[in-house]
């Protein structure tokens, strides 16, 4: 049974999700604010956390933020009134695997917890390394170096990167990505991919030559060392 740790201030939103969750098969503990959220954690361990942003104390981007420089494997789930792109980027910027804006369907919200922890729980490739001209993405580790400097991913980043590698130099179509990456189905005309392959891009390939992200206009994207 997967432990859920919602953060919501909403008191009747907060108790229609539990409930919801919990009929679904998940135990789900429910807090108000994001100092409470961290007394919370002590002592317990979550497979999966469920973050609004605008709650008492510390704001749920800054709860995220903290717990990403402790734990980067736990999923989470940002649910949230804001639904401007900028607040999405942000959000995905402090390491939020995911982002459903209110008001939403609690079967949409079901299939994407199912997704994230699916995500999280399948087994690591047995093949240690891949190795893109001086980019090297260590499967085991979970760690990407290039040029011998490291470089530091949200957990979405690195599925991504490992995805587009994994293709080698085939271009992905934005579903193709969806489905294997996200693990739902969701509208392909929304920019989330375009979201992350601007993060890769400014992390791999800004500093760096060969530039190795591509886009095929009309077609998706590939990672490949293309010489000019």
């Amino acid at each position: 049974m997967s432990k859920i740790l919602l953060l919501e201030d909403d008191p009747v939103l907060s108790k229609e999700t539990s409930t919801f969750l919990t009929h679904k098969g998940f135990t789900c503990d429910c807090v108000f604010d994001g100092e409470t959220f961290f007394r919370q954690l002590r002592g317990n361990t979550y497979d999966i956390f469920l973050l609004d942003i605008n709650v008492p104390k510390m704001n749920g981007l800054d709860v995220c933020r903290q717990i990403r420089e402790t734990d980067r494997a736990t999923p989470i789930l940002m649910l949230t009134a804001y639904s401007d792109i900028q607040d999405k980027m942000e959000a995905f910027e402090h390491g939020a695997d995911d982002y459903l804006t209110k008001p939403f369907h609690f079967d949409e919200l079901y299939l994407r917890v199912v997704a994230l922890l699916r995500r999280s729980t399948k087994p690591q490739e047995k093949d240690d390394l891949l190795v893109v001209e001086n980019l090297t993405i260590n499967l085991t580790e979970q760690t990407v170096v290039r040029g011998g400097e490291r470089i530091e991913l949200s957990p979405r980043e690195y599925q991504l990167l490992v995805f587009l590698a994994q293709a080698k130099g085939r271009v992905l179509s934005k579903q193709t990505i969806s489905d294997h990456v996200w693990d739902i189905h969701f509208d392909t005309q929304t920019n989330t991919i375009e979201v992350y392959i601007n993060f890769l891009r400014k992390k791999i390939d800004k500093n760096f030559t060969p530039k190795l992200i591509h886009t095929r206009p009309g077609y998706g994207y590939y990672l490949k060392a293309e010489k000019e």
